[in-house]
Protein backbone atom coordinates (compact mmCIF):
# COMPACT_ATOMS: atom_id res chain seq x y z
CA UNK A 1 0.00 0.00 0.00
CA UNK A 2 1.45 3.32 -1.09
CA UNK A 3 2.03 6.06 1.46
CA UNK A 4 3.57 9.49 0.99
CA UNK A 5 4.66 12.25 3.34
CA UNK A 6 5.67 15.75 2.26
CA UNK A 7 7.73 17.94 4.59
CA UNK A 8 9.15 21.39 4.50
CA UNK A 9 12.11 22.23 6.73
CA UNK A 10 12.37 25.97 7.22
CA UNK A 11 15.63 27.89 7.79
CA UNK A 12 14.55 28.61 11.36
CA UNK A 13 14.38 24.91 12.23
CA UNK A 14 10.75 23.92 11.83
CA UNK A 15 9.50 20.65 10.32
CA UNK A 16 6.13 21.24 8.69
CA UNK A 17 3.93 18.79 6.81
CA UNK A 18 2.62 19.77 3.37
CA UNK A 19 -0.39 18.64 1.39
CA UNK A 20 1.51 17.87 -1.80
CA UNK A 21 4.97 17.73 -3.30
CA UNK A 22 4.27 20.96 -5.19
CA UNK A 23 3.52 22.78 -1.93
CA UNK A 24 6.69 21.52 -0.29
CA UNK A 25 8.83 22.48 -3.29
CA UNK A 26 7.17 25.90 -3.53
CA UNK A 27 7.96 26.57 0.12
CA UNK A 28 11.56 25.44 -0.41
CA UNK A 29 12.06 28.14 -3.06
CA UNK A 30 11.64 30.74 -0.33
CA UNK A 31 14.37 29.15 1.80
CA UNK A 32 14.97 25.90 3.56
CA UNK A 33 14.38 22.66 1.68
CA UNK A 34 11.73 20.04 0.93
CA UNK A 35 11.71 16.41 1.98
CA UNK A 36 9.49 14.03 0.02
CA UNK A 37 9.14 10.63 1.68
CA UNK A 38 7.61 7.85 -0.44
CA UNK A 39 6.69 4.40 0.89
CA UNK A 40 6.00 1.75 -1.77
CA UNK A 41 5.16 4.32 -4.46
CA UNK A 42 3.89 3.50 -7.89
CA UNK A 43 5.47 4.43 -11.18
CA UNK A 44 3.06 7.34 -11.72
CA UNK A 45 3.90 8.94 -8.36
CA UNK A 46 7.63 8.91 -8.98
CA UNK A 47 7.29 9.95 -12.62
CA UNK A 48 5.66 13.18 -11.44
CA UNK A 49 9.05 14.16 -10.00
CA UNK A 50 10.89 13.98 -13.32
CA UNK A 51 9.95 17.46 -14.53
CA UNK A 52 10.00 19.58 -11.32
CA UNK A 53 13.19 18.01 -9.88
CA UNK A 54 14.98 16.98 -13.06
CA UNK A 55 15.17 13.34 -11.97
CA UNK A 56 16.30 11.01 -14.72
CA UNK A 57 13.76 8.37 -15.86
CA UNK A 58 16.37 5.63 -15.48
CA UNK A 59 16.60 6.47 -11.78
CA UNK A 60 12.84 6.05 -11.48
CA UNK A 61 13.17 2.61 -13.05
CA UNK A 62 15.89 1.73 -10.51
CA UNK A 63 13.58 2.75 -7.67
CA UNK A 64 10.96 0.30 -8.88
CA UNK A 65 13.48 -2.53 -9.31
CA UNK A 66 14.29 -4.38 -6.08
CA UNK A 67 17.34 -6.15 -7.51
CA UNK A 68 19.64 -3.15 -7.77
CA UNK A 69 23.01 -3.09 -6.03
CA UNK A 70 23.99 -0.10 -3.85
CA UNK A 71 25.36 2.69 -6.00
CA UNK A 72 25.68 6.47 -6.42
CA UNK A 73 25.03 8.36 -9.65
CA UNK A 74 25.45 12.08 -10.24
CA UNK A 75 23.12 14.04 -12.54
CA UNK A 76 22.92 17.73 -13.35
CA UNK A 77 20.28 18.63 -10.78
CA UNK A 78 20.56 15.78 -8.28
CA UNK A 79 22.52 12.80 -7.04
CA UNK A 80 20.88 9.38 -6.85
CA UNK A 81 21.85 6.87 -4.15
CA UNK A 82 20.76 3.30 -3.48
CA UNK A 83 21.34 1.81 -0.04
CA UNK A 84 20.16 -1.45 1.49
CA UNK A 85 18.43 -1.86 4.84
CA UNK A 86 18.70 -5.24 6.60
CA UNK A 87 16.03 -7.00 8.60
CA UNK A 88 16.61 -10.44 10.14
CA UNK A 89 13.35 -12.17 11.10
CA UNK A 90 12.65 -15.88 11.67
CA UNK A 91 16.23 -16.85 10.79
CA UNK A 92 15.91 -15.20 7.38
CA UNK A 93 17.68 -12.09 6.17
CA UNK A 94 15.58 -9.72 4.07
CA UNK A 95 17.06 -6.78 2.22
CA UNK A 96 15.04 -3.64 1.56
CA UNK A 97 16.14 -1.05 -0.92
CA UNK A 98 16.26 2.60 0.16
CA UNK A 99 16.49 5.07 -2.73
CA UNK A 100 17.52 8.67 -2.16
CA UNK A 101 17.66 11.77 -4.38
CA UNK A 102 19.51 14.81 -3.08
CA UNK A 103 19.45 18.18 -4.78
CA UNK A 104 20.16 21.80 -3.98
CA UNK A 105 16.98 22.30 -1.97
CA UNK A 106 15.30 18.93 -1.76
CA UNK A 107 15.67 15.35 -0.62
CA UNK A 108 13.53 12.48 -1.86
CA UNK A 109 13.46 9.16 -0.01
CA UNK A 110 11.86 6.02 -1.43
CA UNK A 111 11.48 2.89 0.69
CA UNK A 112 9.19 -0.10 1.16
CA UNK A 113 7.76 -2.35 3.81
CA UNK A 114 9.17 -5.61 5.08
CA UNK A 115 7.69 -8.57 6.99
CA UNK A 116 5.27 -7.49 9.70
CA UNK A 117 5.01 -4.00 8.21
CA UNK A 118 8.61 -3.14 9.09
CA UNK A 119 9.75 0.13 7.51
CA UNK A 120 13.45 1.08 7.31
CA UNK A 121 12.71 4.82 7.67
CA UNK A 122 9.83 4.61 10.11
CA UNK A 123 11.45 6.65 12.92
CA UNK A 124 13.19 9.20 10.70
CA UNK A 125 10.64 12.06 11.17
CA UNK A 126 10.96 11.72 14.94
CA UNK A 127 14.77 11.64 14.70
CA UNK A 128 14.71 14.74 12.48
CA UNK A 129 12.57 16.64 15.00
CA UNK A 130 15.04 15.71 17.74
CA UNK A 131 17.99 17.00 15.69
CA UNK A 132 16.56 19.95 13.78
CA UNK A 133 19.53 22.17 14.65
CA UNK A 134 21.70 19.94 12.49
CA UNK A 135 19.15 19.13 9.79
CA UNK A 136 18.31 22.77 8.99
CA UNK A 137 21.81 23.16 7.57
CA UNK A 138 20.66 21.49 4.38
CA UNK A 139 19.54 18.30 2.61
CA UNK A 140 23.01 16.78 3.04
CA UNK A 141 22.51 16.70 6.82
CA UNK A 142 19.07 15.11 6.48
CA UNK A 143 20.62 12.55 4.15
CA UNK A 144 23.22 11.85 6.82
CA UNK A 145 20.48 11.23 9.43
CA UNK A 146 18.74 8.77 7.12
CA UNK A 147 21.90 6.91 6.14
CA UNK A 148 23.06 6.79 9.75
CA UNK A 149 19.75 5.20 10.73
CA UNK A 150 19.92 2.65 7.89
CA UNK A 151 23.53 1.76 8.68
CA UNK A 152 22.89 1.40 12.43
CA UNK A 153 20.07 -1.06 11.68
CA UNK A 154 22.57 -3.30 9.92
CA UNK A 155 24.33 -4.05 13.19
CA UNK A 156 21.20 -5.69 14.61
CA UNK A 157 21.18 -8.24 11.79
CA UNK A 158 24.94 -8.81 12.02
CA UNK A 159 24.67 -9.32 15.78
CA UNK A 160 21.92 -11.94 15.39
CA UNK A 161 23.96 -13.77 12.76
CA UNK A 162 26.98 -13.82 15.06
CA UNK A 163 24.85 -15.27 17.88
CA UNK A 164 23.55 -17.99 15.56
CA UNK A 165 27.11 -18.70 14.50
CA UNK A 166 28.13 -19.16 18.15
CA UNK A 167 25.15 -21.49 18.71
CA UNK A 168 26.08 -23.51 15.64
CA UNK A 169 29.65 -23.87 16.90
CA UNK A 170 28.49 -25.07 20.34
CA UNK A 171 26.01 -27.53 18.83
CA UNK A 172 28.61 -28.96 16.47
CA UNK A 173 31.23 -29.46 19.17
CA UNK A 174 28.67 -30.89 21.62
CA UNK A 175 27.41 -33.66 19.33
CA UNK A 176 29.09 -33.95 15.96
CA UNK A 177 27.20 -37.15 15.09
CA UNK A 178 23.79 -35.44 15.14
CA UNK A 179 24.88 -32.08 13.79
CA UNK A 180 23.95 -31.20 10.21
CA UNK A 181 26.03 -28.60 8.33
CA UNK A 182 22.95 -27.09 6.66
CA UNK A 183 22.91 -24.34 9.30
CA UNK A 184 26.48 -23.37 8.45
CA UNK A 185 25.65 -23.23 4.75
CA UNK A 186 22.63 -21.03 5.51
CA UNK A 187 24.75 -18.62 7.57
CA UNK A 188 27.39 -18.56 4.88
CA UNK A 189 24.83 -17.50 2.25
CA UNK A 190 23.50 -14.73 4.49
CA UNK A 191 27.00 -13.46 5.24
CA UNK A 192 27.89 -13.41 1.55
CA UNK A 193 24.79 -11.29 0.92
CA UNK A 194 25.78 -8.91 3.73
CA UNK A 195 29.31 -8.62 2.42
CA UNK A 196 28.12 -7.80 -1.08
CA UNK A 197 25.92 -4.96 0.17
CA UNK A 198 28.48 -3.58 2.60
CA UNK A 199 31.22 -3.62 -0.02
CA UNK A 200 29.25 -1.44 -2.46
CA UNK A 201 27.94 0.87 0.28
CA UNK A 202 31.46 1.41 1.53
CA UNK A 203 32.46 2.47 -1.99
CA UNK A 204 29.59 4.97 -1.99
CA UNK A 205 30.88 6.55 1.21
CA UNK A 206 34.40 6.65 -0.22
CA UNK A 207 33.10 8.75 -3.15
CA UNK A 208 31.13 11.03 -0.84
CA UNK A 209 34.08 11.55 1.50
CA UNK A 210 36.20 12.26 -1.57
CA UNK A 211 33.80 15.18 -2.26
CA UNK A 212 32.60 13.71 -5.55
CA UNK A 213 28.96 14.60 -4.79
CA UNK A 214 28.30 18.28 -5.60
CA UNK A 215 25.27 18.47 -3.30
CA UNK A 216 27.11 17.43 -0.12
CA UNK A 217 29.15 20.36 1.19
CA UNK A 218 32.51 20.01 2.84
CA UNK A 219 31.14 20.83 6.31
CA UNK A 220 28.97 17.69 6.12
CA UNK A 221 31.79 15.37 5.06
CA UNK A 222 32.86 14.80 8.66
CA UNK A 223 29.47 13.23 9.42
CA UNK A 224 29.74 10.89 6.46
CA UNK A 225 33.17 9.76 7.58
CA UNK A 226 31.50 8.47 10.71
CA UNK A 227 29.11 6.39 8.57
CA UNK A 228 32.08 5.11 6.59
CA UNK A 229 33.77 3.97 9.81
CA UNK A 230 30.64 2.04 10.78
CA UNK A 231 30.41 0.37 7.37
CA UNK A 232 34.10 -0.54 7.45
CA UNK A 233 33.64 -2.07 10.90
CA UNK A 234 30.58 -4.07 9.81
CA UNK A 235 32.42 -5.22 6.71
CA UNK A 236 35.28 -6.53 8.87
CA UNK A 237 32.81 -8.26 11.20
CA UNK A 238 31.19 -9.95 8.21
CA UNK A 239 34.56 -11.05 6.85
CA UNK A 240 35.55 -12.46 10.24
CA UNK A 241 32.23 -14.32 10.51
CA UNK A 242 32.73 -15.80 7.03
CA UNK A 243 36.18 -17.03 8.05
CA UNK A 244 34.68 -18.59 11.17
CA UNK A 245 32.07 -20.39 9.04
CA UNK A 246 34.82 -21.71 6.76
CA UNK A 247 36.83 -22.85 9.78
CA UNK A 248 33.79 -24.57 11.31
CA UNK A 249 33.13 -26.38 8.04
CA UNK A 250 36.73 -27.59 8.02
CA UNK A 251 36.46 -28.66 11.67
CA UNK A 252 33.21 -30.48 10.92
CA UNK A 253 34.74 -32.38 8.01
CA UNK A 254 37.82 -33.20 10.08
CA UNK A 255 35.75 -34.51 12.99
CA UNK A 256 33.54 -36.57 10.68
CA UNK A 257 36.62 -38.01 8.96
CA UNK A 258 38.09 -38.83 12.36
CA UNK A 259 34.90 -40.63 13.34
CA UNK A 260 34.90 -42.59 10.08
CA UNK A 261 38.59 -43.42 10.52
CA UNK A 262 37.95 -44.55 14.09
CA UNK A 263 35.08 -46.75 12.97
CA UNK A 264 37.22 -48.19 10.17
CA UNK A 265 40.06 -48.87 12.62
CA UNK A 266 37.69 -50.63 15.00
CA UNK A 267 36.39 -52.77 12.14
CA UNK A 268 39.93 -53.58 11.04
CA UNK A 269 40.83 -54.56 14.59
CA UNK A 270 37.82 -56.85 14.78
CA UNK A 271 38.63 -58.43 11.43
CA UNK A 272 42.27 -58.80 12.51
CA UNK A 273 41.28 -60.60 15.71
CA UNK A 274 38.91 -62.89 13.84
CA UNK A 275 41.59 -63.61 11.24
CA UNK A 276 44.12 -64.32 13.99
CA UNK A 277 41.77 -66.78 15.67
CA UNK A 278 40.85 -68.40 12.36
CA UNK A 279 44.53 -68.83 11.43
CA UNK A 280 45.21 -70.60 14.74
CA UNK A 281 42.28 -72.96 14.39
CA UNK A 282 42.81 -73.80 10.73
CA UNK A 283 45.52 -76.46 11.33
CA UNK A 284 43.62 -77.77 14.36
CA UNK A 285 40.50 -78.12 12.28
CA UNK A 286 42.52 -79.94 9.62
CA UNK A 287 43.92 -82.41 12.16
CA UNK A 288 40.55 -82.88 13.79
CA UNK A 289 39.05 -83.58 10.39
CA UNK A 290 41.71 -86.13 9.50
CA UNK A 291 42.33 -87.85 12.83
CA UNK A 292 39.00 -87.39 14.54
CA UNK A 293 36.12 -89.80 14.98
CA UNK A 294 36.80 -93.36 13.90
CA UNK A 295 39.87 -92.65 11.73
CA UNK A 296 42.14 -92.09 14.70
CA UNK A 297 40.96 -95.32 16.32
CA UNK A 298 41.61 -97.20 13.10
CA UNK A 299 45.18 -95.88 12.94
CA UNK A 300 46.08 -96.55 16.60
CA UNK A 301 43.85 -99.47 17.26
CA UNK A 302 40.59 -99.36 19.09
CA UNK A 303 42.12 -100.76 22.30
CA UNK A 304 44.54 -97.75 22.60
CA UNK A 305 41.93 -94.99 22.57
CA UNK A 306 42.48 -94.10 26.26
CA UNK A 307 46.06 -93.05 25.48
CA UNK A 308 45.72 -92.03 21.83
CA UNK A 309 42.96 -89.46 22.22
CA UNK A 310 44.53 -87.58 25.18
CA UNK A 311 47.81 -87.47 23.26
CA UNK A 312 45.97 -86.21 20.21
CA UNK A 313 44.34 -83.44 22.23
CA UNK A 314 47.67 -82.48 23.81
CA UNK A 315 49.23 -82.32 20.37
CA UNK A 316 46.46 -80.03 19.16
CA UNK A 317 46.92 -77.71 22.13
CA UNK A 318 50.67 -77.57 21.55
CA UNK A 319 50.12 -76.88 17.88
CA UNK A 320 47.70 -74.06 18.74
CA UNK A 321 50.18 -72.52 21.20
CA UNK A 322 53.02 -72.76 18.70
CA UNK A 323 50.81 -71.19 15.98
CA UNK A 324 49.83 -68.35 18.33
CA UNK A 325 53.40 -67.41 19.24
CA UNK A 326 54.54 -67.84 15.66
CA UNK A 327 51.85 -65.42 14.40
CA UNK A 328 52.69 -62.92 17.14
CA UNK A 329 56.36 -63.08 16.18
CA UNK A 330 55.53 -62.53 12.54
CA UNK A 331 53.36 -59.50 13.46
CA UNK A 332 56.08 -57.89 15.54
CA UNK A 333 58.61 -58.52 12.83
CA UNK A 334 56.30 -56.92 10.25
CA UNK A 335 55.72 -53.90 12.52
CA UNK A 336 59.43 -53.42 13.13
CA UNK A 337 60.17 -53.74 9.45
Amino acid sequence: MSETHYYYISPVGKLAGCASAADALAAARQGGFAWLDYIQPGSAELSDLIEPLGIHPLSIEDCLDDNQIPKIEDYLSNTFLIFNAFNYVDRKLTIHEVDLFIGENFLVSVSGRGPGGWRPLEDIPHIVEMDLESVIQGPAFLLYVILDKVVDQKFDSIEVLEEQLDDAEESMLADIARYTPAELLHLRRELITLRKCLFHEREILVKICRKDCPFIPEKAIFHYRDIYDHLANYFELTEAAREIVTTLMEIYLTMVNNQMTRAANQMNSSVRRLTFITTIFMPLTLLAGIGGMSEWSMMTGSHNWRIAYPLFLVAMVLLGVVSYFLLRWLERRGADG
